[in-house]
This record gives C-alpha cells, structure tokens and sequence, in this order.
C-alpha cells in the first residue's frame, strides 16, 4: 500500500506543480518529471511527439503557447502501481491564456510512468479534448 501512497501523493505534489507551471508558460518543471530513457511518447490534444526530441520540441512549443494559467485541476479517476509501473486516467481542467486567447477547456488526460533510479518518471500521454 506505501507504493500506492507514495505514488499518489507524488502526483498530488509535483505532477501537479510542473503541470501547472507548463500552463502558465514554464516547461522545465514538466520536462524534468519526463523520463530520458526510450520510448516515450506523447499523443496529444494538439500534437504528438515521439522520442526525446520531438518530445523536447513539444514541451518548448506548448510552454510559448500558455500564459496567465488562472486555475488547473486534475480530476483522478483512476490509478495502479504495479511494481515499478502506474497510469493514471482522469480530466484535466484547464483555464489559460493560449496564444494570447483565454480558454476554458477540459482534457482526458492519461499518462503511464516508470520507476526510474527510485523516482517516477512519464513515459508516455495520451490527452484528447472532452466535447459535448
């Protein structure tokens, strides 16, 4: 159960911390959590990466794209960890300036991670746009 505690309360912290940063125009925290080990990936809401430098592409994109971040909320709906694996599922809600554009929007956000050297790490993301 630690493990699972442990995870939580990880995604809580500084998951939510460097999500919040890219929303208002700092990637390096989000950057930071991602693992440098292959694969990764992303498939994204607005764009997909995979492997470190498109990943590093991404992220550099996104950070100029968001500003002015008014209110972030992961909404978890689900989560596991299995030895040193975990996802996590859930909606994020998102209200920011994006390329100079308020936005109110809602993504489904899930994410796998890897223990990596005693730390997790992202490995991949899949977001994609609630409508209706």
């Amino acid at each position: 159960m630690a493990d699972r505690d442990d995870f939580l309360a990880w995604v809580k912290t500084e998951l939510y911390e460097a999500e919040l940063a890219l929303h208002n125009g700092d990637a390096a925290p989000r950057r930071a959590l991602w693992s440098r080990n292959e694969p990764v990936s992303v498939l994204g809401a607005w764009r997909n990466a995979h492997g470190q430098r498109e990943l590093d592409e991404l992220f550099t994109s996104l950070a100029r794209s968001f500003s002015e971040c008014t209110s972030y909320a992961f909404e978890l709906q689900a989560y596991d960890v299995v030895g040193d694996m975990a996802y996590t599922a859930g909606l994020e809600h998102t209200s920011a300036t994006v390329n100079g554009q308020p936005r109110t929007y809602t993504l489904r956000a899930t994410q796998v991670y890897r223990r990596e050297g005693g730390t997790w790490k992202v490995a991949h993301r899949h977001g994609d746009t609630v409508t209706g």
